[in-house]
């Protein structure tokens, strides 16, 4: 029988925190139950003594790779002795051979090596790859973007599904984007920071928020342009002219074209090359899209693939194999639909960078993935069963969060070789020339739930950041883009220093760069390594911000606990509107008296050249606040109340930044910003 000072001793070991410190400082500890279903949820022993020796054998082994930055230290070898003669094959057909040296502690250490790279390293009969990573992250200045017309970089940021083309059916897309982007490119834009386009389920089109998806692998192809990768021979059809979308119906409409779409060009040699280089992953995804399909139709309780007949619950079981031979067609449906994202991702890059941009799209990495999807279904041993990611009780959310996402196991990222994490990494990179990290705290620890507890009743599972930026860093070089890392809320002891120290750009938030007496700081003391941005898509717009719109939606939501909070709350923003404008009138960005709250959009231009004359290496300027709109793409804690996910910007987006008094806020915001 395990006592409960050996269950927390087994639990620490296996990286889980028995103790947190809530967002007052209390310590707060972690109950047994808890401890118990994340050790489980790791596929540890319960007995203390058989998880130590595992976990201790896991420690002594070679793994199948082993991180390090090149540069004058080496890298310990588990399971080595010093002297071992060793023979490293350096990618790109150089060779290193030679013996472990003996290091400070006396374990066996590989000598420093200074070509970055994936290398394989031999003794004996044993052997595994060195990824040797450059200490940074690219950075603006490796990619000529420190400085844009003599001054700091600007971007903006856009919900795709947001932007109207003449093609989209109803639902944005990257046709919209590269639009966009050679308009933004002519004025002097570095970037566009998309939202979002991980794979959704095409058999469940009600599951549409961005940060739920079935695969952060492939791409939801409802943002797909099929003209570029089949010409501008597609037809015409923007859809509805509509304020808020109707994904379902817009979906089905998509949908259908792309199936006819399908049957005219299965055969075309693009898609066929694509197909074979995207190998074993794409075909799992496709099986998993057609497989969903075919089981929701004859029963809708079997959305989730843990209620599939036994015989389909693994890519390569038999009930999978004999469904892919049985709809061939089918199956193949689902590549090319992912073919065509794939080339529009592709296009709206080139686009971006044709129009002058240095950087061109910043991609968005969700946290994690619905763990009834594909990326769950088909990597079964890389993730964590019955334990979901969310966040503990704070100021915001008071009884915590369970965003029902699934989490990599830290234990497995190591005994395999990190290939999951890698290939992620990989997916998000390839055609951008930058990505957002949200969560970017999960680099070092989650919060994970398991499954029937409540969000305050989980735990933070800490993760190997070293090797996760490390490899970070080399897939950032490799494929020659920066990173941000979403560094909002509680964060790590040390967590920012690590960020800066590995070139990752963290982010200043108007709203949240404010002191505990109320002042909001001036931004030429924002910090540099950061993006200046005046709001985020949880967060109010300029606008929404200044006329309280969040607190109205919350409050006819009823998600105030009652009516002396709603009135707290209304109080503090008239406070708050006071401090701001101070704060603009100190940094030069306004001058005169506070507009009323009905005069929001002459907020929008002060706040425009408060955060665009921010000192942080990079601004982005959201399209919501370009365009002075009141609303916020989401708010927080609700699901279908608000209409998240589904505004949709007036006016084609090649041309919304034509209006004159669109033109002017972008030259504030660029304007505003520091010479290099």
């Amino acid at each position: 029988m395990t006592t409960d000072s050996e269950l927390r001793a087994m639990a620490e070991a296996a990286g889980i925190a028995t103790t947190w410190r809530d967002v007052h400082g209390e310590e707060k500890t972690v109950s047994p139950e808890t401890l118990r279903a994340v050790l489980a949820a790791q596929g540890l022993p319960e007995d203390a003594a058989e998880a130590q020796a595992t976990l201790a054998a896991l420690a002594e082994r070679l793994p199948p790779l082993i991180t390090m930055t090149v540069g004058p230290d080496g890298v310990q070898i588990p399971g080595a002795a010093v002297g071992h003669r060793f023979r490293l094959e350096i990618e790109g057909g150089d060779r290193i051979e030679g013996h472990l040296e003996r290091g400070w502690g006396g374990e066996a250490r590989l000598p420093a090596i200074s070509t970055p790279g994936y290398h394989r390293l031999h003794l004996d009969d044993a052997h595994c790859i060195v990824a040797a990573a450059p200490p940074r992250c690219v950075t603006l200045e490796d990619l000529g973007a420190a400085a844009h017309g003599g001054r700091l970089p600007w971007a903006l940021a856009a919900q795709i599904y947001s932007l109207r083309s003449p093609r989209d059916m109803g639902i944005g897309d990257f046709g919209g984007v590269a639009a966009l982007a050679h308009a933004a490119g002519r004025r002097g834009c570095a970037a566009i920071a998309v939202s979002p386009v991980h794979a959704m389920f095409s058999a469940d089109l009600g599951k549409y928020g961005p940060y739920s998806p079935s695969s952060r692998i492939f791409l939801n192809v409802l943002h797909a342009d099929p003209a570029a990768a089949l010409g501008d021979r597609i037809p015409e059809d923007a859809g509805p002219a509509d304020e808020l979308i109707d994904w379902p119906a817009a979906a089905r409409r998509k949908l259908a074209r792309l199936r006819r779409l399908y049957e005219q060009a299965a055969d075309h040699p693009d898609f066929v090359e694509y197909r074979n280089e995207a190998g074993a992953a794409l075909e799992a995804h496709a099986r998993f899209e057609a497989l969903h399909a075919h089981l929701l139709a004859r029963d809708p309780a079997l959305w989730h693939w843990r209620d599939w007949p036994a015989e389909c619950h693994a890519p390569d079981s038999p009930g999978v194999m004999r469904f892919a031979r049985d709809n061939p067609a089918e199956v193949a449906f689902h590549a090319f639909c992912q073919w065509l994202a794939d080339a529009s991702r592709g296009a709206a890059q080139r686009a971006a960078r044709d129009a002058g941009m240095p950087i061109g799209l910043i991609a968005d990495l969700a946290v994690g993935t619905d763990g009834g999807g594909s990326h769950a279904w088909s990597h079964q041993r890389a993730i964590l069963p019955d334990v979901s990611v969310g966040a503990p009780p704070d100021v915001f959310s008071p009884l915590g969060q369970d965003w029902g996402l699934t989490a990599f196991s830290p234990v497995e990222m190591k005994a395999g070789g990190f290939g999951a994490y890698l290939e992620l990494v990989r997916a998000a990179f390839r055609h951008a020339g930058g990505v957002r990290v949200d969560h970017a705290m999960g680099l070092q620890r989650l919060w994970v739930v398991p499954r029937g507890a409540g969000p305050a009743e989980g735990a933070y599972l800490r993760y190997p950041i070293d090797d996760l930026v490390r490899l970070l860093a080399l897939e950032s070089h490799r494929h020659r883009a920066v990173v941000i890392g979403e560094d909002l809320g509680t964060l790590p002891d040390g967590f920012h220093h690590r960020m800066e120290q590995a070139g990752i750009l963290g982010m200043k938030v108007l709203w949240f760069e404010q002191g505990q007496d109320g002042r909001f700081h001036s931004p030429s003391h924002w910090a540099r390594n950061a993006t200046a941005m005046t709001t985020t898509h949880d967060l109010p717009t300029v606008v929404g911000w200044w006329q309280g719109r969040d607190i109205a939606w919350r409050e006819e939501l009823g998600l105030f606990p009652d009516a002396e909070t709603v009135t707290r709350e209304t109080e503090r923003r008239a406070q708050d509107r006071a401090a701001l404008w101070t704060a603009f009138l100190e940094s030069g960005a306004a001058t005169g008296d506070r507009p009323k709250t009905a005069e929001a959009p002459a907020v929008v231009d002060a706040a425009l050249a408060h955060v665009g004359g921010a000192d942080c290496a990079l601004a982005i300027l959201p399209l919501e606040d370009a365009l002075a709109l009141p609303e916020q793409p989401n708010l927080p804690g609700t699901v279908d109340q608000h209409p998240n996910w589904r505004r949709r910007l007036a006016g084609e987006a090649g041309a919304l930044l034509d209006d004159p008094a669109v033109s002017r806020r972008l030259e504030i915001f660029a304007g505003a910003r520091p010479r290099a």
